[in-house]
């Protein structure tokens, strides 16, 4: 382990000039780092292998002495955490704090085995949990050793150094606590759904909530609508001629040939639903496509207003509908339904779900999606047909206790009510007594991961006073 060192490349990574509808800092400038950390933490043979893994580094504020926030990565590339967390950079000077956003292994850049690391199945078997906080704790030791010139492995104090981390990377954010206390002092997390695990919450609250938002946002009638869609949109495409016409209709860049072809749009029209229930912003984001303020009201609106009086004018009213999200800017020539198919962060992300993070959504009559249910032995059979791999839904349990929490401290878990995401998060209630150093908050009126944004002239009142609370909570873990 000694002989592992970390690489440090000075290349300055520009990774974002914010639209002009934000008030956040303009550019936030990081220098792009590596760390050659091992393929297998766990691993005691001379031959083990090891990859770098990519983390960024922001230092304008930091001052010696002063504490690591360390954003720990989630389910895609590093520099689009950076770019929708705002906050850390608007509270670093408040704290003389550095910043750090680690990505975790399998995506982005950070490929254990480079361009074999999905070609080969074997090759995935140390996407696990552990091996991703293996590799933060060890990130973690080497910055304590560069910016802590008093640190010492025999010491007994933990060093000021907070996880930060939202939805999935929030989960890893409290397990880095959980299983590495000593690496991080405290962790933040915002719509973590820890609790998303069979046994612990129902699988059908995640598309309600999508529909609770559509509902909100863009009245009963499009929800309606929407639900009334998917019956055209199968019995449409059950012959050639049909299927020929939705495909020119939506400009897919591929025709629909096949029955599996038209499950696979069906599965990206309801992927569309969620993203921009997720992107529901007051003002316009990137956040998964480039997208106006409140896109699911405009959405709804355009489909609200549309006149049809056969099949064929629905599917043109839904496709006039679609373009709000699938070409915003006007550039886009043709929509792939197969881009989730190809992307290798979404084969990863499928990898993981159908290994350790096996969190169940299914669909019921009190939501706008086509009803189905959530079969754990079908689930199982398309995991393996897929991956040659058996689920282990009860890992996180044994892994990291995660209903019983009364063995941990320091942690914060947030969830917003309007936010698909907090389906599934702590519910201390729910999680045996607890320390009084684990706090629940909840974000009235929030989309998706909002406070960890910048700030901007739509925040409103909740998102203020949630960015208020956060700070107050970490100057008591750093005092």
């Amino acid at each position: 382990m000694s002989s592992i060192i970390v690489k440090l490349f000075s290349v300055i990574f520009v990774l974002m000039i914010f639209p002009k509808w934000s008030e956040s800092v303009n550019v936030y400038s990081l220098e792009t780092r590596y760390i050659e950390v091992p393929i297998d933490h766990f691993s005691a043979t001379a031959t083990s292998k090891t990859f770098n893994l990519r983390y960024l580094i922001n230092s304008k504020n930091y001052v010696k002495g002063g504490p690591i926030f360390i954003y720990t990565g989630g389910e895609r590339e590093i520099t689009i955490a950076a770019q929708n967390t705002g906050f850390l950079f608007e509270i670093s000077p408040i704290f003389n704090a550095l910043i750090i956003f680690v990505e975790h292994r399998y995506y982005g850049t950070s490929l254990p085995f480079g361009n074999a690391s999905f070609t080969i199945t074997e090759n995935l078997r140390y996407l696990t949990t552990t091996q991703v906080l293996a590799d933060f704790a060890f990130l973690i030791q080497e910055l304590k050793k560069n910016f802590f010139p008093n640190f010492s492995q025999a010491d007994t104090k933990t060093e000021p150094i907070i996880a930060f981390g939202g939805y999935y990377a929030g989960m890893l954010a409290a397990w880095l606590r959980m299983k590495y206390p000593y690496s991080v002092r405290a962790a933040l997390t915002s719509s973590a759904p820890l609790f998303y695990f069979p046994g612990l919450t129902s699988c059908e609250g995640y598309y309600q909530k999508v529909t609770q938002i559509f509902e909100r946002y863009g009245q009963e009638k499009c929800v309606k609508t929407i639900k009334l869609g998917w019956d055209i949109i199968e019995n449409l495409a059950k012959s050639k001629i049909g299927m020929d016409y939705i495909s020119s209709t939506w400009k897919l860049c591929s025709k629909l040939k096949t029955a599996e072809d038209v499950q696979i749009l069906i599965d990206w029209l309801s992927n569309i639903f969620i993203e921009l229930s997720m992107a529901n912003y007051p003002y316009p984001s990137e956040y998964y496509n480039p997208v106006p303020a409140f896109p699911v009201m405009v959405f709804c609106d355009k489909l609200n207003t549309a006149y049809f009086n056969d099949t064929k004018g629905f599917i043109q009213s839904f496709a006039n509908a679609l373009q709000i999200y699938t070409n915003y800017t006007g550039r886009i020539t043709c929509n792939n339904i197969y881009s989730k198919e190809e992307d290798l962060n979404e084969v990863a992300w499928k990898y993981q779900t159908c290994t350790e993070l096996i969190m169940p959504k299914c669909s019921t009559a009190q939501d706008m999606f086509i009803t189905n249910n959530w079969v754990y032995e079908q689930f199982a059979l398309d995991c393996y047909k897929k991956f040659g791999v058996k689920p282990k839904p009860n890992f996180v349990f044994l892994a990291y206790g995660v209903n019983k929490l009364k063995y941990y401290t320091n942690m914060l878990f947030s969830s917003s009510t309007i936010d698909p995401a907090s389906w599934g998060v702590v519910d201390l209630n729910k999680a045996d007594k607890t320390d009084k150093s684990l706090v629940t908050y909840q974000i009235m009126d929030a989309p998706h991961l909002m406070e960890f944004r910048g700030t901007n002239p739509s925040d409103n009142d909740y998102i203020l006073q949630a960015r208020k609370f956060y700070i107050s909570i970490l100057k008591k873990w750093l005092k």
